[in-house]
């Protein structure tokens, strides 16, 4: 077995991880607990999350903290431990004011379709189970014969017209466009319209023969169809479990004409659940600095709405210390003997030393805990002998014996090429979390795709960014237009992905009305799916414009992924929640170093817009034979063995780049969880070829390879 300090040579970094996600996205290693942090908080909502599924009455909860309290992680814990009570939902912020309630709708599907832990079904056939036993319990009281639950698997008009009798006798509200509302969730439990189903809820546009499977005429297309739709989950729950709607870094959601926040049009969608649906708990978290700002401008009559504030408060130095146990229990349950203390290599007296006050936030204590690892490891890397094979001291993890003091592990600001390194492991990390959750470029609307595109293009450096380019229409936010740097033509974007011909054809009649007002040179049409058959009117009109120079780009997935990663890491960088290394980076740094790692350079769509360096343009524009039929279909990425290989080998001399030492089986293990798609051998051999570049050195070469250690050169 080996010992404590081995196990740290040939580690990563345990603080590394210092940023929660939305809770329904997939951590690749799960987030220590600590119960006693934030105690408090969770005992308060608990509260009222009991209260809510005893009387069903709506209520309103504001979580506040500063940057690096744990907020997003706080919510992760709500879900984690009440998931068997409640239906849990993360709502991102939210484009913009005129699509807020489509947004909540759709978040809030995507949400109830997850699978929660120890369940085989998702949320969302939990919730329609329940509701269905609740029905057949007040058939058998009103002695109905059918039984509700046969019905669902035989007569879908007599199921719809049953539901519609019992709501109908019921004191509840009556249900916005029963028909298709009881129709759809007779279709959730038909796996052939599961999948169709649960996008007519989520308010995607949907083709007309999507439509006629699910036996309707219309996608919901209105903020107030989209807001009726939410509010029938609440009328029909009767006594199910409550939805927990958790709103999440606001510091994001769509702004004003001066420039401020837009929380008053949340806190009016808040008002109106709250007054009139039942058996919803709202959390909204949000900045302590920024609700104190803000909440005097919010209505006196919406902030009525909020039952309790909850603040998150500063951390003991108890709990701060039980944090850094946390996170090293994975390398102590390995080590013979076991460390005489549980924070070894760390230090009480540190944190101590560090936070005077005797409380701090959970941010910093795992960032000082990173530098203090960083710093122990290096020192061992010095005490290691010419072979590599034993530290020359602290064999048996006494901490007393190294003689490591304070002064040799304090933090020194990172330099720029190893802030570089680091940005890029994050990125990877980053990268690969989306591509777990993200596999088709309609998991966003139309107006998300659009300004996730504008935050790149602003890292960028464009000139006169402006939207929306469209005038007069509701598919105004799908555009904008902007200049290349140290050039004069205005170019205009607009990108749809809605499946609907006819708003295809309104679309194109904005484009075209767009180009007879000259408020641009050139216009780019960004669309995935097709255009339409060549009989239709838009598909007509779409021909008549994009001509040279005017074009229709085809993103591929991989370009949306990286869009949304970036999105994500600028989301955190407005939170004040983006650190790289040990370093907080703001949001213009964070644009600086995505044009300076070059981590953007790769993809097609951004190729095409001439932001970075071309490298492929087969298939990149739209080509048709005479019968209008398209050639080339959206690009799939498909990495070739040369990228893949240059992709995992810039990984890997990040990763050595970023340790000074590390061992070369959790360099390839790491690797391999970023890149599942090669196996252990290839990964070996990308190690190799850097080895024979003098990238890095293998530098105890003879002994077993579980014991290995590799470092730069």
């Amino acid at each position: 077995m080996a010992t404590i300090d081995d196990l740290i040579l040939r580690s990563t970094n345990p603080f590394d991880n210092l940023r929660s996600v939305n809770f329904w996205h997939r951590q690749k290693e799960s987030e220590p607990i600590v119960q006693s942090i934030h105690q408090d908080a969770l005992t308060v909502i608990e509260g009222t999350l009991e209260q809510v599924t005893r009387d069903h009455y709506t209520r309103t909860i504001i979580l506040d903290g500063d940057s690096g309290s744990g907020k997003t992680y706080l919510l992760g814990r709500l879900k984690q431990a009440f998931n068997h009570k409640a239906f849990f939902v993360y709502i991102p912020p939210f484009p913009q004011n005129d699509y807020i309630w489509r947004h909540i709708l759709r978040y809030t599907v995507d949400s109830l379709v997850q699978v929660p832990t120890g369940q085989k079904y998702s949320q969302l056939l939990l919730w329609l189970k329940s509701v269905l036993l609740a029905l057949k319990q007040r058939s058998l009281k009103d002695k109905i014969k059918e039984n509700i639950l046969d019905l669902l698997q035989t007569d879908r008009q007599l199921f719809i017209k049953r539901l519609k009798e019992i709501y109908t006798r019921s004191d509840h509200n009556s249900i916005y466009n029963a028909d298709k509302f009881f129709g759809i969730l007779h279709d959730l439990t038909d796996p052939k319209l599961y999948s169709l189903a649960c996008e007519w809820l989520r308010a995607d546009d949907l083709s007309e023969e999507s439509l006629e499977a699910l036996r309707l005429k219309s996608s919901i297309d209105t903020e107030q169809a989209a807001r009726e739709i939410l509010a029938n989950f609440g009328r029909v729950a009767m006594n199910t479990q409550p939805i927990v709607l958790c709103f999440d870094q606001l510091e994001s959601i769509a702004r004003l004409p001066d420039g401020a926040l837009d929380l008053q049009s949340l806190f009016n969608v808040n008002t109106k659940i709250h007054d009139e649906d039942k058996n919803f708990l709202i959390v909204i978290s949000i900045l302590t600095n920024t609700w104190e700002h803000y909440k005097t401008r919010i209505d006196q009559s919406h902030r009525a709405r909020i039952d309790r504030e909850v603040p998150l408060r500063l951390i003991t130095l108890e709990q701060a210390e039980s944090l850094w146990a946390s996170r090293l229990s994975g390398l102590h349950r390995q080590a013979k003997p076991q460390p005489k203390s549980s924070i070894y290599p760390l230090s009480a007296e540190e944190l101590e030393a560090s936070f005077p006050g005797g409380r701090t936030n959970p941010r910093d204590v795992l960032r000082l805990g990173r530098d203090m690892f960083q710093a122990y490891k290096e020192w061992l890397m010095q005490q290691t002998t010419p072979n590599g094979s034993k530290p020359i001291a602290n064999s048996e993890g006494d901490a007393e014996s190294t003689h490591w003091t304070k002064s040799q592990q304090t933090a020194q600001s990172l330099k720029e090429d190893e802030l570089l390194a680091i940005f890029k492991i994050k990125w990877q990390d980053e990268l690969s979390k989306i591509k777990e959750s993200v596999n088709r470029i309609r998991y966003f609307t139309s107006l998300e795709l659009v300004e996730m595109l504008k935050e790149v293009l602003m890292a960028f450096q464009v000139e006169n960014l402006q939207s929306p380019l469209f005038d007069r229409t509701k598919f105004a936010g799908y555009s904008f237009n902007y200049q290349l740097p140290q050039q004069s033509t205005k170019i205009g974007i607009v990108w749809t992905e809605d499946q609907g011909m006819d708003n295809f054809f309104r679309i194109m009649e904005a484009c075209q009305r767009t180009l007879n007002t000259q408020n641009c040179q050139m216009l780019y049409l960004i669309r995935a799916e097709s255009t339409g058959k060549t009989t239709l009117k838009g598909h007509q009109l779409y021909r008549q414009i994009f001509t040279p120079p005017h074009r229709h780009l085809e993103p591929d997935i991989a370009s949306v992924q990286a869009l949304a990663a970036y999105f994500n890491l600028v989301k955190d960088a407005r939170e004040g929640d983006l650190v790289v290394g040990s370093q907080t980076i703001g949001f213009k740094m964070l644009q600086s170093l995505v044009r300076d790692s070059g981590i953007l350079e790769n993809y097609k769509l951004l190729q095409m817009l001439d932001l970075v360096r071309e490298q492929q343009r087969e298939g990149s524009i739209a080509s048709f034979e005479e019968d209008g039929t398209e050639i080339f279909p959206p690009p799939v990425e498909v990495p070739t063995p040369q990228k893949l290989t240059r992709q995992i080998e810039e990984y890997l001399v990040s990763l050595v780049r970023t340790h000074p030492v590390i061992g070369l089986r959790t360099l390839t293990e790491n690797t391999l969880k970023q890149f599942p798609q090669v196996d252990e051998a290839f990964v070996n051999d990308c190690i190799q070829a850097l080895c024979q570049k003098k990238h890095m050195q293998i530098i105890n070469p003879t002994e077993p390879i579980e014991a290995q250690l590799i470092c730069q050169v």
